[in-house]
């Protein structure tokens, strides 16, 4: 049978270990080891016989690939265990094997998350170069004003740097709050939440509705769903990205 030799990092992130770039970061810190040898960046490994640990525990080819639509509840937080103890979004699906958050949503945030044990894939859609759009319904404390919406699509300065241009409109304005639809093509770490902050707004809720054309639909809080061969090949396409 012939050997079947792949990139150590593809191995890595194909398993569920961590995505391509994070399993490259593993390897330079020589935690990784190929037959009992420590591993070096461009190795590559027979993945019917080699044996590959990380940090000592030995890590199989997946065989199962799961890709999964999560409507997040508020107080989760988006990670596979924490030492505070607080409650994980992997709780809450019922799957063996390891799934990874694809992206982060804060813990005072809900709404459409992705999982998978696809390293490759979740690589993908975080690569900064890539620019999934996300979609989000915002609250907001008191009144935001066409201005000030216009201003948010058109960037305001968060640590010094300006945001991407976005897609913001207001839906309803309501006694004492404005609810907002916007659009992010970037992801830094609370982003919604610090572009209105800029503007001395405070959020009350906010609920990511869709991932690129993937949207959260009816989809009970705390549940999820398998995403569909369509809808990944949707995703891997915003992403600018396509299955080997």
């Amino acid at each position: 049978m012939p050997r079947e030799k792949i990139r150590l990092q593809k191995f890595l992130a194909d398993a569920g270990v961590a995505s391509r770039r994070k399993s490259e970061e593993l390897i330079a810190q020589g935690l990784v080891r190929v037959n009992n040898r420590v591993a070096k960046i461009g190795d590559s490994v027979d993945v019917r016989n080699d044996t590959v640990t990380v940090r000592g525990k030995r890590v199989f080819q997946a065989k199962n690939l799961y890709y999964i639509l999560l409507n997040k509840p508020r107080g989760y937080v988006t990670t596979t265990d924490d030492e505070l103890g607080r409650k994980c979004v992997t709780d809450l699906v019922k799957i063996k094997g390891r799934l990874y958050p694809v992206g982060r949503l804060d813990r005072a945030s809900e709404g459409a998350l992705i999982l998978t044990n696809d390293g490759e894939f979740a690589n993908a859609l975080m690569h900064p170069s890539h620019h999934v759009p996300k979609t989000y319904r915002v609250t907001v404390k008191d009144d935001v004003t066409d201005a000030q919406a216009k201003q948010l699509a058109e960037g305001v300065e968060i640590d010094g740097r300006m945001t991407a241009p976005a897609e913001v409109q207001v839906l309803e304005r309501l006694e004492g709050k404005t609810v907002l639809r916007i659009v992010l093509y970037e992801g830094r770490n609370r982003q919604i939440r610090r572009m209105l902050e800029s503007l001395g707004k405070e959020v009350i809720r906010l609920k990511r509705t869709a991932i690129g054309k993937i949207e959260l639909g009816t989809l009970p809080v705390g549940k999820y769903r398998d995403l569909t061969e369509k809808e990944i090949a949707s995703l891997l396409s915003s992403a600018g990205a396509d299955r080997e």
